[in-house]
């Protein structure tokens, strides 16, 4: 084993479980960040903030001080803002109980480290058809007649999302308004009224670079962990890797 690499941890529930699928932003993290950084997956499909919350010590334990994870995006929303009424009502978490669910999360993390950089992120906007349309193909004649989210919803959480950002002065990115910038966000950025496209995947992976950078943990920043080929000795190889 050589030098240990810092580990930037993705902790969320499915858009954060299939990041590491094609085209996805987790993948796309892996990439950038090659020799320099791990990118370790935590992402739980269906899981709501409270239920996060039970896996913050087993992923997170107190004892990773010294080995903290160098950043952690927080990625949950999406299911706790399944309507309470509807198909996913499950999953559905208080607005008041998700922006304290999201304040433990947070408090944890900086219990384990204060250096470890936390980058909240919103839950995304909905297409209210195209749940309706992913429900009917799935469930047929038992799908709802209702989405299980909607989009007004959706942004009651981000911005509740947003406002713990502020009050924890962590950092955050908005995808529920950057994501509706563009006209055609529905059928551009959403695969189902909810997951992501490449498209869409392609938006969170910027972001996330861009408040790294911001953080002072960009790419560049980073040290390789060993040693570039064109830096080796042939003769003498043995003294690029003698520090």
């Amino acid at each position: 084993m050589g030098p240990a690499r810092p580990r930037i941890v993705l902790f969320g529930d499915s858009i954060t479980q299939q990041s590491f699928g094609p085209g996805g932003w987790g993948a796309a993290l892996a990439h950038h960040y090659c020799r320099k950084a791990d990118i370790v997956l935590r992402g739980y499909s269906g899981y709501n903030s409270s239920w996060a919350l039970f896996l913050l010590h087993k992923i997170f334990p107190s004892s990773l001080e010294e080995d903290a994870p160098l950043a952690v995006t927080i990625f949950f929303g999406a299911n706790d803002a399944a309507l309470p009424d509807r198909g996913s009502s499950h999953q559905h978490v208080p607005l008041p109980t998700y922006k304290t669910n999201l304040k433990r999360i947070i408090s944890h993390l900086k219990a384990v480290s204060k250096r470890t950089h936390i980058v909240l992120i919103t839950p995304p906007p909905i297409d209210e058809k195209a749940r309706r349309e992913f429900a009917i193909h799935t469930y047929g004649r038992d799908a709802h007649e209702l989405p299980e989210r909607t989009n007004a919803v959706a942004q009651e959480y981000a911005s509740a999302c947003k406002a713990v950002a502020a009050e924890e002065n962590v950092a955050v990115i908005d995808l529920w308004t950057l994501f509706q910038k563009n006209h055609d966000w529905r059928s551009i950025y959403l695969s189902d009224g909810l997951h992501l496209t490449a498209a869409g995947n392609g938006v969170v992976f910027d972001q996330v670079v861009q408040a790294f950078k911001l953080a002072g943990i960009a790419e560049a920043e980073l040290s390789l962990d060993f040693p570039l080929h064109s830096s080796i000795d042939k003769e003498h190889p043995e003294i690029a890797f003698s520090t």
